[in-house]
């Protein structure tokens, strides 16, 4: 049996903003630095530990990372970081408000947008100040590989091959893995993991700052999936995520 822990980040600045952030490299808050600090004190006192983390390049996964392996006394273990683990790409949406968008789209086409599997958001173009490959993090990306808006279905497209050549290999080896990222890109990994549906996938809220267990046999099928914390705690939380008024990718 193999063991693999999922956290989402602690709250971001524009989370608590309630804008599209996508690939937006925003910080977290006071309130997300204490959540991710929460999240190792929980890992620590049940007793888990890690040989190697992966985490996406945006910082307010990375920080959530750093706060965990500070709690849990694990800075010194590998951390690989890659853009293939980063959030939905927003597209043109990123770095608006929910109700401004809404007011000029429709409740319905922004509910769409956010939780429907395959629908991208408006696109971005080559010459928008958000195209990421202005960005020195994502120079060496092809064309091809820059999202100028994802749905889930095209999170999944480049979450799961991620998944099965670099994680996977380090699962089965026997290391202890944790993965730190965000709502889409692990609710990308979690319909691969227990195979949800295209439609179920999409009520599927995860908290901020929350650890994640998951139990797998030895062909890496799910036997078990639960939520570190009081049942209280998780269920608040969930609920902050799941409020339509609130976004929260």
């Amino acid at each position: 049996m193999f063991k693999v822990i999922l956290v989402r980040h602690g709250e971001s600045v524009w989370n608590e903003e309630n804008r599209f952030t996508g690939w937006t490299d925003v910080d977290l808050t006071k309130k997300g630095v204490l959540e991710a600090i929460k999240a190792g004190k929980l890992l620590r006192e049940h007793n888990y530990s890690f040989d190697i983390a992966y985490t996406s390049v945006l910082k307010r996964a990375i920080k959530t990372l750093d706060y965990i392996l500070e709690e849990t006394d694990l800075l010194w273990i590998p951390i690989i970081k890659s853009w293939k683990l980063n959030e939905r790409h927003y597209g043109a949406l990123q770095g608006l408000n929910k109700q401004e968008t809404a007011i000029k789209y429709g409740e319905e086409q922004v509910m769409i947008w956010r939780r429907s599997f395959d629908v991208p958001p408006l696109p971005i173009t080559a010459e928008d100040d958000r195209y990421p490959k202005r960005d020195l993090r994502y120079k060496e990306l092809t064309d091809l590989e820059i999202p100028l808006g994802e749905s889930l279905e095209t999170t999944i497209e480049r979450v799961i091959p991620y998944w099965e050549q670099e994680i996977i290999p380090q699962i089965k080896a026997g290391k202890h893995v944790m993965i730190v990222a965000h709502g889409n890109s692990l609710r990308a990994l979690m319909k691969y993991i227990e195979n949800i549906s295209s439609e179920d996938i999409m009520d599927l809220n995860i908290p901020t700052g929350v650890p994640i267990v998951y139990e797998l046999d030895d062909n890496l099928k799910p036997l078990e999936r639960h939520f570190l914390g009081t049942q209280e705690r998780v269920q608040e939380k969930i609920d902050v995520v799941a409020d339509p008024g609130k976004i929260m990718e």
